[in-house]
């Protein structure tokens, strides 16, 4: 069966509901944020630096006039920060959309956030388990709301394996990404698993490549620029192309709980998005309780309504 064509012009209507993006000063999380306000959503910037924020803010009223928004400012290396900027909005909002997007790769060194949780699993992976947590009753407040996690192709990578989640043992950079990247995939399969049964969904999403904020560290070598430099001539595509299979995720009438999605072209860098194999053992209930227990533990930090 041929692949349905999709692209953001078929996002249906969104006015009434809400979309809090991390991430969303820049690149993909910027295009996602520009897309779903292009379509009426009200729309929550999520990211780390005021200014840039302000900035993005700025751009997004030009590119939309009349778009609804706000911004928050969310550190996902801080986990008293990650609580400080959800209360407000869990206290008070209903969100239809939370696409955990933000991240880092290719930290030469291994550090820890201001928790001292390796930098890399602290922020992709552990720092939007929290903050998806804290946000839980905003989501509770919407019946169909949606919970999209970017993940990337990384996540089907041997190196990805989630045992030494933390690289206490060996620390190299790529594989502490793909370790983040295994995991955000892992959890949204356990999140899914405990919202079945409701009209909630949770579904991850890789972006194909692209190159974006997301290189800033890989490149800082020799090495590094030169893998961005070839792989921008080859396999990277735009952040517009890269936020597709977050908009689907997020806005698909037929997306199912559970799902990845990814592009469909050569080496699923690019094309329509739609439904993506799931690494080896990403799926496995054992795997995702487990992941779920030491994240908890990790961070302190709970899902006291889906509790199995």
């Amino acid at each position: 069966m041929a692949r349905e064509h999709w692209t953001p012009a078929d996002i249906p209507p969104l006015s009434g509901r809400t979309a809090l993006i991390t991430g969303a000063n820049s690149g993909i999380g910027y295009r996602t944020a520009l897309a779903l306000a292009r379509h009426g959503a009200r729309i929550l910037l999520a990211g780390r630096h005021p200014a840039s924020l302000a900035e993005a803010a700025r751009r997004l009223h030009d590119d939309v006039p009349g778009t609804r928004l706000e911004t928050v400012e969310l550190d996902l290396g801080d986990l008293t920060a990650i609580r400080d900027a959800a209360a407000p909005v869990a206290a008070t909002e209903t969100i239809d959309l939370l696409v955990n997007n933000a991240g880092v790769m290719g930290v030469p060194e291994r550090r820890t956030t201001r928790d001292g949780l390796e930098l890399t699993v602290g922020t992709n992976h552990l720092g939007h388990f929290a903050l998806t947590a804290h946000l839980m009753p905003a989501l509770m407040r919407s019946p169909g709301a949606r919970v999209v996690t970017v993940s990337a192709i990384a996540a089907t990578w041997r190196s990805g394996d989630l045992t030494d989640l933390m690289s206490e043992r060996r620390y190299r950079p790529m594989s502490a990404y793909a370790k983040s990247k295994r995991a955000n995939i892992v959890f949204t399969q356990e999140l899914a698993r405990r919202l079945s049964g409701s009209a909630h969904r949770a579904l991850s999403v890789h972006p194909g490549s692209a190159v974006t904020n997301l290189q800033r560290h890989t490149s800082a070598s020799r090495l590094g620029r030169l893998f961005v430099a070839l792989a921008s001539r080859t396999l990277m595509g735009s952040a517009d192309g890269a936020a597709w299979p977050s908009l689907y995720a997020a806005t698909h009438p037929a997306a199912v709980s559970g799902t990845f999605i990814g592009p469909a072209g050569r080496d699923q860098t690019s094309g329509t998005p739609g439904p993506a194999p799931l690494p080896g053992g990403a799926d496995s209930p054992d795997l995702g309780a487990w992941l779920w227990r030491e994240s908890e533990r990790l961070t302190g930090v709970r899902f006291p309504a889906l509790q199995t």
